[in-house]
């Protein structure tokens, strides 16, 4: 990277992040469909899904995403009592 100047190099960082960032999202997204899915659908899939699984996958996805939210919260707030420290 020496190569670029301070201009470029910030560009190319946050385009890294950016990218990280999307891949994590679709990381996300990938295990928490295999995961509700495996948990939910029990039967044969049709065109539509029973009550059951329709309430499950919800109930599924939301204590996922509430999950995901908590430990974001707690890494950030890890990370604020550790800079706050220095």
């Amino acid at each position: 990277m020496d190569k670029f100047d301070e201009s470029t190099q910030k560009e190319l960082a946050t385009f890294v992040e950016k990218e990280q960032a999307q891949a994590r999202l679709n990381s996300m997204t990938q295990t928490l469909t295999a995961m509700c899915w495996d948990k939910c659908i029990t039967g044969t899939p049709s065109t539509r899904f029973s009550r059951s699984e329709e309430s499950c996958l919800s109930y599924c996805v939301e204590r996922f995403l509430d999950t995901s939210l908590f430990m974001v919260n707690k890494i950030e707030g890890k990370r604020e009592q550790a800079r706050l420290s220095l």
